[in-house]
């Protein structure tokens, strides 16, 4: 089984998307969080299974879309994937600190 480490900068993104969502609606912003760490469960038996960050155009970084979220995650190894970040899909992604 392959570790899934989610960064610091993962877990803030998902705060800020939390925020967000919860001016309108707590309910929902919970409900978009428990989708984000559902999502990356199945990472930990299928690390590849996201496909590669168009962006980036490379092997090891790879995403998965979640609605309007892109869940980009790095395979560190054959046992453990770093998840990145969690970005807004209408954004571009070279606006994200992490990928400039």
């Amino acid at each position: 089984m392959v570790e899934v480490n989610w960064t610091k900068q993962a877990i803030n993104d998902i705060d800020k998307i939390a925020e967000f969502i919860a001016k309108d609606s707590e309910h929902y912003a919970k409900i978009q969080v428990q989708r984000f760490f559902s999502a990356a469960k199945v990472l930990e038996k299928q690390p590849t299974s996201g496909k590669i960050v168009p962006e980036k155009q490379d092997p090891l970084i790879r995403e998965i879309l979640i609605g309007n979220y892109r869940i980009i995650y790095r395979i560190v190894s054959s046992v453990k994937v770093d998840v990145i970040t969690v970005h807004h899909s209408k954004r571009l992604l070279s606006n994200n600190p992490h990928f400039k």
